[in-house]
């Protein structure tokens, strides 16, 4: 099957394999992206504070101060993710699906991040980082030594106020901790601060503008195989990235999670000022 994205205006900014599993543009509301709760049994107060911390992803219209409203990439709205106003919180929004067949896959979105606007200057390094991440995992009948497998791509835009500029991964997860009596669930919070690698030659400078309500979009392009579970590539705007250096989170097979095919992105402050994420066009395909 030969997709013409140029016959849809929505699609043609997009370059999909031949098959769409999920198109989604905010000014048709969530579409499926809800806030990231963490594990627990029996009370809330078992979630592990990592997941305790996230609050739900809104629906806005980037608001400023100087001209009411930025708007979306191509529309009214855009999918926010804000976290606290407390350096180092963190805040992450996720779709849930599952896959019909292990093959290649495409994650491309639009994504633009900067601080809450509370002062008159630029704030360039107020965001610490932001990212995406998968939450895979293999069908039922993988047999054993089956995999979960959670690649985690994020874009260190600053540490300590200083500009890092820079895109790592993770291979590294904290240690699992069980919840409740019942031995049905466990969690580990992934996004941790550990365990972050830089990735080789991603030393990257995204378009910030001059002052803190203007915004330009970035595009992004993540390739993986679910077959083998492993990225095939990766871009962003003019970048491509080596990717032979690069791996992902991988535990063992959990005994609920099969054909597991989970999306999120998220978003870091780096001081006591909230953090935005915004994603407008978000086009996951496949080639099955």
């Amino acid at each position: 099957m030969t997709l013409r994205t140029w016959d849809d205006p929505a699609l043609s900014r997009f370059d999909p394999l031949p098959r769409i599993i999920c198109h989604d543009d905010f000014d048709r509301g969530f579409c499926g992206w809800t806030q990231l709760v963490g594990n627990y049994e029996g009370t809330l107060d078992a979630m592990l504070p990592g997941y305790a911390q996230h609050l739900s992803p809104m629906l806005s219209t980037l608001p400023n101060w100087d001209i009411g409203s930025h708007g979306g990439f191509d529309g009214t709205y855009a999918l926010k993710l804000g976290t606290r106003p407390r350096r180092g919180a963190q805040n992450v929004t996720i779709k849930r699906l599952t896959f019909r067949k292990a093959g290649p896959i495409r994650l491309e979105a639009y994504v633009t991040f900067k601080p809450e606007a509370t002062e008159l200057r630029l704030s360039e390094a107020d965001v610490r980082s932001f990212g995406f991440l998968f939450d895979l995992q293999v069908g039922d009948r993988h047999g054993a030594g089956g995999e979960r497998v959670m690649p985690h791509l994020r874009f260190l835009n600053a540490l300590d106020g200083e500009h890092a500029q820079r895109w790592q991964f993770k291979r590294r997860t904290t240690p699992f901790v069980a919840m409740g009596t019942e031995s049905k669930t466990i969690s580990h919070y992934h996004l941790s601060p550990d365990d972050w690698e830089d990735l080789p030659g991603g030393d990257q400078r995204l378009c910030y503008n001059e002052i803190p309500t203007k915004v330009n979009w970035h595009y992004l392009c993540f390739d993986f195989d679910l077959a083998a579970m492993r990225c095939t590539g990766f871009r962003v705007n003019d970048r491509t990235f080596d990717m032979s250096g690069y791996d992902a989170i991988r535990i063992p097979a959990m005994k609920n999670l099969w054909c597991m095919l989970n999306l999120a992105f998220f978003v870091e402050t780096d001081v006591d000022k909230r953090a935005n994420l915004y994603v407008d066009g978000v086009c996951l395909s496949g080639d099955f």
